[in-house]
């Protein structure tokens, strides 16, 4: 099977040859210059032969046009330090404007799409685009927004407004550069963080109009971050994958596929196999997740990005892995 082929049958429940398998990764440095990351995101795949790409930038590229700085420390999952906020008061919500994605930094993050999908003619790929709210703690920091959030709701809201149409004008770009799908990372759906009225109010609506600009793509990609996750309020995006810290936090895969009509993706550790483990242990937990699953609706992966001090010969192991996984 091809890898379109392969997906597609999988998101639908049907026999595949083996299951499909993704991992992704920050490119630090080089994500700050659109052909330097291109051209890591080509090389990682060429590398490693992966079924789909999820295009992983810094995650400031969807604020820094409305003036969000950050810095390369070193951090080992290749992330970058946030070191000023530009919404430091409820009334600079109000002023936000709505952002061109053909200028700025959304435009060089097309660049760099545009050019892998040049290079990656056959390969499904998947932009990451983060929900409004995840956005607006980019912007504000994540203490201040949830003062914010509780104290000044009108005004995040209108934040809020303004951020998810800028989204849905970058997703639009992005479409059009020929991705076959988008990675929704929603951020604030924790029972650590919010209630889930509170998420109703200030999360869904907005990732409704952003979800409903990404309805002609194929791929689209739900992925819940950190714990605690209030798995059941996502059970009827409309979207064709569930993903999240399936090895860190409840719901276990066999859980969410009973939930959810599309297919579910992980089933591997990012810190304790991929980083700490050996490629043996990468190989029992593919296993264990293919039992889980039964081996349909089902992509080999983890509930978020690849660290960047991986061992490759794990990340191989997780690639070989499927090879014996009969679908």
């Amino acid at each position: 099977m091809e890898k379109r082929e392969r997906l597609q049958a999988a998101l639908r429940g049907e026999p595949v040859d083996r299951p499909p398998v993704a991992l992704w990764r920050h490119f630090p440095v080089a994500d700050q210059e659109p052909q330097a990351f291109a051209d890591a995101v080509v090389e990682f795949q060429q590398r490693f032969d992966f079924d789909f790409v999820k295009i992983t930038p810094a995650s400031s590229y969807c604020v820094r046009d409305w003036g969000t700085e950050d810095v390369w420390e070193g951090d080992t999952e290749g992330t970058r330090r946030y070191t000023w906020h530009p919404v430091q008061n409820p009334g600079d919500w109000m002023r936000l404007p709505v952002l061109d994605p053909e200028r700025g930094t959304l435009g060089e993050h097309l660049e760099a799409v545009a050019r892998i999908r040049q290079a990656l003619l056959e390969i499904p790929l998947v932009v990451t685009v983060f929900s409004p709210m995840a956005q607006a703690k980019k912007l504000a920091g994540s203490q201040q927004l949830l003062v914010h959030l509780r104290q000044a709701p009108e005004a995040l809201a209108r934040g809020l407004e303004t951020i998810a149409e800028s989204t849905r004008r970058f997703v639009r770009a992005a479409l059009a550069r020929g991705v076959d799908g988008i990675f929704y990372a929603v951020q604030h759906a924790s029972y650590l963080l919010l209630s889930p009225e509170e998420y109703q109010r200030f999360g869904r609506p907005y990732d409704q109009a952003i979800l409903e600009e990404a309805a002609g793509a194929w791929l689209n990609t739900l992925h819940l971050h950190g714990e605690a996750v209030m798995f059941d309020l996502f059970v009827d995006y409309p979207v064709a994958v569930w993903n999240w810290h399936d090895r860190e936090t409840p719901p276990a895969l066999a859980e969410a596929q009973r939930k959810v009509p599309g297919a579910v993706l992980g089933g591997l550790s990012r810190e304790n196999v991929l980083v700490r483990g050996t490629p043996e242990q990468v190989m029992r937990e593919a296993q264990e997740a293919f039992a889980q699953t039964g081996g349909r609706r089902f992509i080999l992966g983890t509930g978020c990005v690849v660290p960047i001090h991986a061992p490759e010969i794990n990340l191989r192991a997780a690639r070989r892995a499927v090879e014996g996984l009969l679908g």
